[in-house]
C-alpha cells in the first residue's frame, strides 16, 4: 500500500484513517507516538501494580513488627511506568483548598499514598 494512493483518490479518508488507528503496536508510528509505552501491555502495567502493592505490604509489616527504637524503613518506591513524570521525593503536591473544588489525585500521588 502506498501513500500516494490515498493523494490520488485510490484509498479513502475513511480506509486510510482506520489502517492508521490499527496499526500494530510494534510500529515505527505507534512507538514515536506512544514512546516507552509502547513496549507495555497491560500484562505489564498489573505486574508492575503488583509489585508495588506487594512492596508496600512488605513495608508496612516491617514497620509495624520492627523495633520501637530503630529507625523504620524507608518507604518503597513504586516501579516507574512509561509516561510518569520522574519525580523526586521532595517534590510534593501542595493540598487541596478547602474552599475550592477537590481535584482528582494523580496516579503518582496515589502510587506515594499507598507506597
Amino acid at each position: 500500500m502506498d501513500l500516494l494512493d490515498w493523494h490520488r483518490g485510490g484509498l479513502s479518508s475513511r480506509r486510510l484513517a482506520l489502517l492508521i488507528k490499527h496499526l500494530p503496536r510494534d510500529s515505527a508510528t505507534i512507538r514515536d507516538t506512544d514512546g516507552e509505552a509502547a513496549d507495555w501491555t497491560v500484562t505489564d502495567y498489573l505486574l508492575a501494580a503488583v509489585v508495588d502493592h506487594l512492596a508496600a505490604a512488605n513495608w508496612m509489616f516491617s514497620v509495624v513488627n520492627g523495633d520501637e527504637e530503630s529507625d523504620p524503613p524507608d518507604q518503597p518506591v513504586p516501579v516507574p511506568r512509561p509516561g510518569d513524570p520522574a519525580e523526586t521525593a521532595d517534590e510534593v503536591s501542595p493540598p487541596p483548598s478547602a474552599d475550592g473544588p477537590q481535584a482528582v489525585p494523580s496516579p503518582s500521588e496515589l502510587a506515594r499514598f499507598f507506597g
